[in-house]
């Protein structure tokens, strides 16, 4: 597969079929953009698991922090990496380890993640990888909720897209 761009549907398959997300590198610090992003995830009606070994036993927007992916009971179809591109590659060996006990569907490197062994194993493991992309700002694309506030649609409008039958509009995703 081609890391360097990704097919809308594709995202919008991945945040659709996607209920449970482990965030591998969550911070309890309101500044970092790990907070945020699990902050609107969780709004989003995503069930966020925190996993990090400094903060394991604490909670996080109300969801205890566990160590390591071993500690998840499970499910858990998704696992964002808000780490840097080395740690990449140890965080998805430990995921691909345990796919069958999680369930594992999808393996997503946040924003300036990016490591082509790492999505290679993932993917020879028979899980789909993002890379370089945040779940937080593709939701809000393909949700139309960017558009709302006038960032990247050309336009402002305080009209909300409207969708088809099958409500959905080219790829967005679906509310929860």
């Amino acid at each position: 597969m081609n890391h360097e761009r990704y097919d809308d549907a594709y995202v919008a398959a991945i945040l659709n079929e996607s209920k449970v997300i482990a965030m591998v590198g969550a911070s309890a610090n309101i500044n970092r953009p790990s907070y945020f992003a699990m902050k609107y995830l969780l709004g989003k009606g995503y069930r966020v698991i925190p996993v990090n070994p400094g903060l394991a036993g604490q909670e996080i927007l109300g969801q205890k922090v566990v160590a390591s992916l071993a500690e998840i009971d499970g499910p858990v179809d998704m696992v964002d990496i808000f780490r840097n591109s080395e740690a990449a590659l140890g965080i998805v060996r430990e995921a691909i380890a345990l796919k069958e006990k999680l369930g594992l569907k999808v393996m997503w490197m946040q924003l300036g993640v990016h490591n082509d062994v790492a999505a290679e194993e993932a993917e020879a493991a028979g899980l789909k990888v993002i890379m370089n992309r945040c779940p937080k700002i593709e939701y809000g694309r393909l949700s139309g909720e960017i558009g709302w506030a006038g960032v990247n649609a050309g336009m402002v409008s305080s009209k909300r897209p409207q969708l088809g039958a099958s409500g959905v509009q080219n790829h967005v995703i679906r509310p929860r």
